[in-house]
């Protein structure tokens, strides 16, 4: 038997083993918290990563685009099927930088989940490596319905819009991770965040090539298009939409963003660990 002064004894804590989980286990553990915490709460961004895409592809698609001619400009196809393709990879860099803003900021700062996390055999490098695997699994699912809708809208061309998906997830990501390095050396209220969202993103989004060819802007603007991951994306996402991959542009594109991605996720990672170790 079980003597009542061993049972009322209060608990002696364990000694830290210093052990950290495996390299996949920890950042899905990471994911798993986030997900708990999406299925609650997933009717809140509905509108921004699945309503408003599908409003631009009526208002300009259908109803601007009824007013464009099909031209070379765009390859010959009508305007809402040519602009189909684009609006995901441009709402992939959206959500994404919004998810690597004021989440990032309060996961350190206001409600310290990361803080919490870290506590735990988890690195703050699963940390952020479970931070970008739910931005992705993000980006998956908003854009996959995203694409069931224009399909039904009848923009699509084929099968070749899966890979664009695929494209979109990357330039999100390509995205994400250097918006993510930045956010985590933030120790304010995130006011830094507003000129990113109208300086950074917003023009990247007008005028990278989603909503007409980079061609038509004057020329010494181009160059400013051309190194952002959301030209690179449209790019590489239409040609594997309409069928017209080329495989020099399109490794030149995945070099790029993928570039990007592993340099943000690096830069990330440094500041994760300063971060959580101060």
């Amino acid at each position: 038997m079980t003597r009542q002064s061993e049972v009322d004894a209060p608990a002696v804590p364990r000694p830290s083993t210093g052990r950290v989980l495996g390299l996949v286990r920890g950042p899905l553990i990471v994911v798993e918290g986030m997900w708990t915490w999406y299925r609650r709460n997933w009717r809140a961004t509905v509108v921004s990563s699945i309503v408003q895409p599908v409003l631009f592809l009526l208002a300009l698609g259908f109803g601007l685009g009824s007013q464009v001619q099909s031209t070379d400009a765009t390859g010959g196809l009508r305007y809402v099927v040519y602009l189909a393709p684009a609006l995901l990879v441009a709402t992939a860099a959206q959500i994404a930088a919004f998810e690597s803003t004021y989440p990032v900021l309060s996961a350190f700062k206001w409600q310290q989940t990361y803080h919490a996390i870290s506590a735990s055999p988890i690195s703050p490098a699963q940390i952020l490596a479970g931070h970008l695997s739910w931005v992705g699994i993000r980006l998956a699912g908003a854009g996959a319905a995203y694409l069931v809708v224009a399909a039904a809208l009848g923009t699509l061309t084929g099968p070749g819009v899966l890979l664009t998906l695929v494209v979109a997830v990357l330039t999100g990501l390509a995205v994400a991770a250097p918006i993510t390095a930045y956010a985590a050396t933030i120790e304010s209220e995130g006011q830094q965040f507003n000129a990113i969202f109208r300086f950074v993103v917003m023009p990247m989004t007008l005028f990278a090539g989603a909503f007409f060819p980079v061609e038509q802007l004057p020329v010494w603007i181009r160059p400013i298009a051309w190194v952002t991951p959301v030209w690179h994306g449209t790019e590489f996402g239409r040609d594997a939409a309409f069928g017209t991959l080329a495989w020099w542009p399109a490794l030149g594109h995945l070099a790029f963003l993928l570039a990007l991605f592993l340099g943000g996720a690096r830069i990330a990672a440094r500041n994760y660990r300063r971060r959580l170790s101060s």
